[in-house]
């Protein structure tokens, strides 16, 4: 197949610039679509990151709703196999029990994709429901990292961070219920937005009122691209339980201005939790670099009860997920999960969330609004927190504990153990505030590592303001300009 560009040439552009080239007339969706194909084509089978090409759409990237007035004027774009549908195509998410899962219709956010002019040409991996921290279950796939391939991605949104990183596409879907889209970015070298609530609609079958702690969003390895995907897919539907926030200005036209002196808190003590020496340095560099643009650095923590808030995050998230399966043995008419089907953490967390009561929902919800309060009040004293992305490093493939098909047979034991691995990504989402993973950092392993941004509800302008700022300040070299091994420039 005769492609429309070098590899060079086509890494070298991001979303933004492809879709800038595509207006001009230089190039063509189709185009694109087959560039992207051929890079999956190049580097999937070392990674195991996309289950499925919708070669229909590669062939004709207009014959699925693609609108090429839009902002990105089809430029390829890869959907989680999780989260909006898309009608009549599979959305497995990464279950053995959902094979063959064929939705009825598209979700509302895939209508807007389509109206930005992103071709949605393929599905990446997901852990069974995104409940764990990989996509590793061998029975499936195992999706690998591109900086090495003995390293897991993390996840949820694993198959997209490898992509992104790999240079198949400029940007791809992700979802986040509690680091989901941040830290698979921090450890392969991408940008990761966990926007604010009430930004992405989840909307039809759930809203932030039900979801309480997922949100939708992307990968990318540009600022602009991340903020071009914000402006032109935001919004809520009709129906939506709470208004949704627009802002003033385009983030597109907001990262152009640095922010003014910002006052920045550093931390990695959260709670019972504490990031390794090594990851600490990465974090004090950090902040030396952003006391060089001019920001006042210090360290400081919000005054919140963490041991309750992870605590109530796990009881949302145990008795989201158990709700989540029911539902799904309901429409087959089935009264437990089937063993062999469904992985075996998440059979345990169904026993455990089935039957939970209103009452315990109440004092998880309790504990979500103190913890809110004091993040919020954290925040008239301070524009950002910087934390690292993760605690601990990046697992090799095959550590157990952290997935799904792990055989610890107490749920809240198993959630307290991921705890301790993702300590600073889950109360963004409990809080409804952005988060934002920068690949500002390396692990003695040579993977990249994510330094996070977190900021008051609806300050998700601010955070891209701050890494736009960061992004010219490094001259685009996020990674140090470093390629991972496998990438579609590699020989």
């Amino acid at each position: 197949m005769t492609l429309a560009m070098s590899w060079e040439e086509w890494t070298s552009h991001d979303a933004v610039g492809l879709a800038e080239r595509v207006r001009s007339g230089e190039l063509t969706p189709a185009e694109l679509a087959r560039q992207a194909a051929a890079g999956i084509a190049k580097t999937n089978p070392s990674l195991s990151a996309v289950v499925e090409v919708f070669e229909d759409v590669v062939a004709d990237p207009l014959s699925d709703g693609l609108d090429p007035a839009g902002p990105f004027a089809g430029v390829p774009f890869l959907m989680k196999d999780l989260g909006p549908t898309l009608k009549g195509r599979l959305q497995e998410q990464g279950s053995l029990f959902m094979r063959g899962n064929r939705p009825a219709a598209d979700a509302w956010l895939t209508g807007r994709m389509r109206k930005a002019g992103l071709n949605l040409m393929g599905r990446t991996t997901t852990p069974e429901f995104g409940v764990c921290s990989s996509a590793e279950n061998p029975a499936i796939y195992v999706t690998r990292n591109p900086w090495h391939t003995d390293y897991t991605t993390c996840g949820s949104s694993a198959g997209t961070a490898a992509m992104v990183a790999a240079g198949a596409v400029p940007l791809s879907h992700a979802t986040d219920g509690g680091g989901s889209i941040r830290i698979p970015a921090g450890f392969n070298g991408n940008i990761g937005l966990k926007a604010s609530r009430g930004v992405f609609s989840i909307a039809p079958n759930l809203s932030d009122i039900s979801g309480f702690v997922s949100t939708q969003g992307c990968q990318s390895r540009s600022v602009r691209d991340t903020a071009a995907f914000v402006d032109a897919c935001r919004g809520g539907a009709p129906g939506e339980f709470m208004p949704y926030w627009a802002t003033p200005e385009p983030y597109t036209q907001l990262i152009k201005r640095d922010p003014g002196r910002l006052r920045i808190a550093l931390s990695h003590e959260w709670g019972d939790y504490r990031a390794t020496p090594a990851i600490v340095v990465e974090l004090e560099k950090a902040g030396r670099f952003l006391e060089g643009l001019g920001h006042h650095v210090d360290w400081a923590l919000p005054e919140a009860d963490l041991r309750a808030a992870f605590a109530a995050q796990t009881t949302c998230y145990i008795s989201n997920f158990a709700q989540v399966i029911a539902g799904f043995l309901e429409t087959r008419g089935l009264q437990r999960p089937p063993e062999g089907l469904i992985e075996p953490m998440n059979i345990r967390i169904w026993e455990a969330g089935k039957d939970m009561s209103y009452a315990e929902r109440y004092r998880m919800q309790a504990v979500f609004n103190s913890t809110a309060r004091a993040f919020g009040a954290f925040f008239e004293e301070w524009d950002i927190i910087l934390t690292p992305i993760t605690a601990l490093p990046t697992p090799k493939i095959g550590a157990t504990e952290y997935l799904t098909i792990s055989d610890n047979p107490d749920v809240r034991d198993w959630f307290g153990n991921l705890w301790k691995f993702f300590a600073y990504t889950p109360l963004s989402n409990l809080c409804g505030i952005p988060g934002l993973s920068m690949p500002m950092g390396r692990q003695e392993s040579g993977l990249p590592f994510g330094i996070q941004a977190q900021a008051r509800q609806a300050g998700d302008g601010l955070l891209l303001q701050l890494a736009a700022q960061i992004e010219r300040a490094i001259g685009g070299r996020w990674n140090d300009g470093r390629r991972p091994p496998v990438h579609v420039t590699a020989t």
